[in-house]
């Protein structure tokens, strides 16, 4: 029992030498007394064997700081005391120290640290990399949507009091690749459109043909992070949205309203038409697998409008797959029941 004792008192002893050399940093520099405190040998146990004080007006060499950062005390070689090295406390006096070394923060608080960056850069405005150009099939959306009346021009579709013969906007989405789907949000500022704006885009945005409540989530989620006013980034979008819908694509989804299509032969037109780098910056959504939603284009920054697929796309950086949670057959329906 004496020995396992012995070992144990050995271990806590060790273990005592590493925590302390762990809490402890060197620093070379000195350390004027400004009051007459006590030094101790340890200050956690308050021991100042000698009852040695500091000395007002007098320097000494600084050995060690308790800890990284900002330190509360200095550890100082006291000539003629026993031991000679004492700590004092840093409100003692003055330390001129020739570097403080600084305190490595912990895993958990790095990474909050980091995310807290991401979600700033995220929500900064004008940092986007690329865009991605969301064009809804509006029968299609507002038969599988759950918008719960919410939607008026999805009441008025389903009703048949309003007929969808194109391809519509849901919305142009500033991309940050660093960022993922989560580049949004970037400022409180308003949508303002001007009756001509709303005007022009109405046939590509529906929702404005009753009410402005889409678009201003949209301007809310995504035109605040870019540098357009609301009436150029909402008209840009719609010339965006027109320009496919009178593409091979546009003709292509308008020929098979009421029926259904491979999506290998949708893209296969696309590689036939525009080329397969135009292909691989199309993507098609569905919904339940198998009705068409959505489809998303993937355009530079710099894209432009009026000038056919080729330069909309221009040299964006395409998709890493061709659909999201679509079947190898597609139905394009034509209306729906509503929900």
């Amino acid at each position: 029992m004496k020995q396992l004792t012995s070992r144990v008192m050995i271990a806590l002893t060790l273990l005592a030498a590493v925590v302390y050399s762990h809490a402890s940093e060197p620093v070379n520099g000195s350390f004027t007394a400004s009051k007459s405190c006590e030094l101790y040998s340890s200050f956690n146990k308050q021991s100042n064997p000698g009852a040695v004080h500091a000395v007002v007006g007098k320097s000494y060499a600084v050995k060690e700081i308790n800890k990284p950062g900002d330190y509360a005390w200095l550890r100082v070689d006291v000539d003629g005391a026993n031991p000679n090295l004492r700590w004092v406390a840093r409100d003692c006096g003055t330390a001129q120290l020739d570097q403080v070394p600084q305190d490595n923060p912990p895993a958990g608080r790095a990474k909050a640290n980091r995310e807290a960056d991401r979600q700033t850069m995220c929500s900064t405005p004008n940092l986007e990399d690329s865009y991605v150009l969301a064009i809804t099939w509006q029968p299609g959306f507002c038969e599988h949507f759950a918008y719960r009346g919410k939607k008026p021009e999805c009441d008025a579709i389903n009703s048949g009091k309003l007929k969808i013969n194109n391809l519509t906007l849901h919305g142009l989405w500033p991309n940050k690749k660093e960022c993922g789907i989560n580049y949004g949000s970037c400022s409180t500022e308003p949508m303002k459109l001007s009756s001509d704006t709303i005007k022009r885009i109405a046939k590509w945005m529906p929702n404005f043909q009753f009410e402005s409540k889409f678009g201003e989530y949209e301007w809310s989620k995504h035109g605040t992070c870019q540098a357009r006013d609301a009436d150029t980034y909402f008209k840009t979008a719609a010339a965006a949205v027109e320009e496919v819908n009178n593409s091979a694509v546009g003709k292509f989804i308008l020929d098979h309203a009421g029926k259904s299509f491979a999506v290998k032969d949708f893209f296969e037109m696309i590689k036939k038409q525009e080329g397969e780098k135009i292909a691989q910056n199309f993507m098609l959504s569905c919904a339940d697998g198998k009705y068409l939603q959505e489809i998303r284009l993937k355009l530079p920054t710099n894209f432009e409008t009026g000038k056919g697929l080729a330069k909309l796309i221009g040299d964006a950086e395409g998709f890493n797959r061709q659909t999201d949670k679509c079947d190898n057959e597609i139905i394009v329906e034509t209306s729906g029941r509503g929900r």
